[in-house]
């Protein structure tokens, strides 16, 4: 007889039925997400309830941070989705998909009796076995910059083959890689700036040097000025109302009410001033610029840009080298930011100020042009995708190849591993390698193909010593990946295949769930 010890807000699930409703929960999301993976993947629709707004993607840990999901297990592989997505940028489908296919072969060890322990132990021998293939199988190409620029435009088209860009892939893999290599090795992508502007076709986007701010000059301002100092502040520069909510003024006379005025403009005078006296020929200021101090700008020659917004502001201070003053009483303790020229250009239909010649050289703006705001949104998460992948790739210049020929490498060593292995252990241990073979056969059947018989024949393929084979998706046959340039970055393979066995394996150990509603402050028990 079991005695009850939790209070009746608790819910326990034990043992087999706790393990279940684990494997269950992460064996589901991987279903959901599996169709968009790869070249030929589909995309998913994701409608808001509650504000109408509707969002079409395909990137894993974008559809997977959409969904509330109710399963402790499904939140797991959403965490490892979004891990995945900042240390890498790319690669989220692939490592939801590889821990729900290792779930889906220990549920069935289970099924057979094995100890979950033991399918733990045999799946990092695994993990350890196909990390050690995967490194031997990588190419560094680092030391030889026209080889790496090929490498990295590969990457890059390899990335968009699956995204929304796919039909401009080549054109958005030079761009891609022209502004990863500006970055000149650093992996701060905060650099490259994306300004989407919907009308136009996705072709018509394009790379520009330096940054582009969507805001104009002041009235009667020359549009372009060159050699340019640059204060960027954070200030008001109002004169026409009294900062203390709920101030009244009485006065008796106009008179007074001029004189009140009149202090106002002194004020705001004498502050234009001391910016003057910083030597500036720009000033960029977050908040509004009034008439009159915008005024007193254009008489002193420096031009004035108002209310650029926060991001802008941050962004033109790192790319121009200044800092954010919001005091102006010590000249020599300002960080002003430099540029070569400033002018209005026209992007789109808009005209924007841009800035040239910038302290940080290896600053760029990304003009996206797209035919709906849906397009656009989902071909900024493409391009981020890209330059994030490429931006860590100059980082860890190792590659290796995409079209499920580094998952067949690995699975071909994993079985290895398992032969010399005896208990148990064995069997979790092809189970794994099963798992990863998985992944090519996802791609086939997301291109229309006949999985079982083209993967069948990239088995032989690499275990006949091809091992750069893998699958060409858009004839259906297997092919040599190196010779069509189906290449993708080593780190982000590594991190695939480690940050799914963790997943799965800490899945695995899980023989209890206990759901209970938070201890509140009226709640003393």
């Amino acid at each position: 007889m079991s005695v009850p010890i939790f209070s009746d807000q608790v819910v326990e699930e034990r043992g087999e039925n706790a393990r279940l409703s684990a494997f269950v929960g992460a064996i589901a999301v991987g279903d959901l997400v599996k169709t968009t993976l790869g070249p030929k993947g589909m995309d998913k629709l994701l409608q808001s309830a509650s504000s109408g707004n509707s969002l079409v993607t395909n990137d894993g840990a974008t559809i997977l941070q959409q969904i509330p999901f109710d399963n402790p297990a499904a939140k797991v592989l959403v965490n490892i989705s979004k891990v995945q997505d900042d240390e890498v940028g790319d690669g989220t489908t692939s490592v939801t998909v590889l821990a729900a296919e290792l779930l889906r072969e220990a549920e069935k060890l289970v099924d057979l009796k094995i100890h979950p322990q033991v399918i733990i132990e045999g799946f990092r021998i695994a993990t350890k076995a196909a990390l050690s293939a995967l490194e031997k199988s990588a190419v560094n190409n680092g030391a030889n910059p026209e080889l790496f620029r090929k490498d990295l435009e590969a990457i890059a088209r390899t990335t968009l083959s699956s995204k929304v860009l796919s039909g401009d892939k080549d054109y958005f893999a030079k761009l891609a890689v022209d502004a990863v290599l500006r970055l000149k090795g650093s992996t701060n992508l905060e650099h490259i700036q994306i300004i989407k502007k919907f009308g136009g076709q996705l072709h018509e986007s394009y790379l520009d040097e330096g940054f582009i701010l969507n805001k104009r000059f002041g009235t009667n301002q020359p549009s372009k000025i060159t050699n340019c100092k640059i204060m960027i502040a954070n200030t008001p520069m109002d004169t026409d109302k009294v900062k203390v909510f709920g101030a009244k003024f009485k006065v008796d006379s106009t008179q007074k009410l001029a004189e009140l005025e009149k202090a106002e403009k002194d004020k705001m005078r004498a502050k234009v001033e001391k910016i003057k006296n910083h030597g500036i020929t720009c000033f960029v200021n977050r908040q509004l610029i009034y008439n009159y101090p915008e005024a007193l700008f254009t008489e002193a020659k420096v031009n004035s840009i108002e209310h650029a917004d926060f991001e802008g502001v941050e962004r033109l201070a790192l790319v121009t080298g200044g800092e954010v003053v919001s005091s102006f009483e010590h000249p020599e303790l300002v960080k002003l930011g430099y540029c070569d020229s400033i002018e209005e250009v026209t992007v789109g239909e808009d005209i924007m100020t841009k800035f040239s010649g910038v302290a940080a050289g290896e600053a760029c703006t990304v003009v996206l042009r797209g035919a709906t705001n849906q397009i656009l949104d989902e071909a900024e998460r493409s391009l981020h995708d890209a330059l994030a992948v490429l931006s860590q790739t100059t980082a860890e210049t190792r590659t290796t190849l995409g079209g499920g020929c580094a998952e067949m490498v690995m699975s071909q060593a994993v079985e290895r591993a398992a032969q010399s292995v005896d208990g148990k252990q064995s069997l979790a241990i092809e189970a794994f390698a099963r798992a990863l073979r998985q992944l090519p056969t996802i791609l086939a059947d997301n291109a229309g193909f006949d999985s079982s018989e083209l993967v069948s024949k990239l088995k032989s393929a690499i275990y006949n010593g091809l091992h750069t084979s893998g699958l060409d998706l858009n004839n259906g046959v297997v092919a040599d990946m190196r010779d069509l340039g189906i290449v993708e970055s080593y780190k982000l393979k590594r991190a695939v295949v480690s940050s799914a066995a963790e997943a799965a394996e800490l899945l695995l150990r899980v023989d209890n769930i206990i759901r209970a509603k938070p201890r509140t402050a009226d709640r003393r028990h």
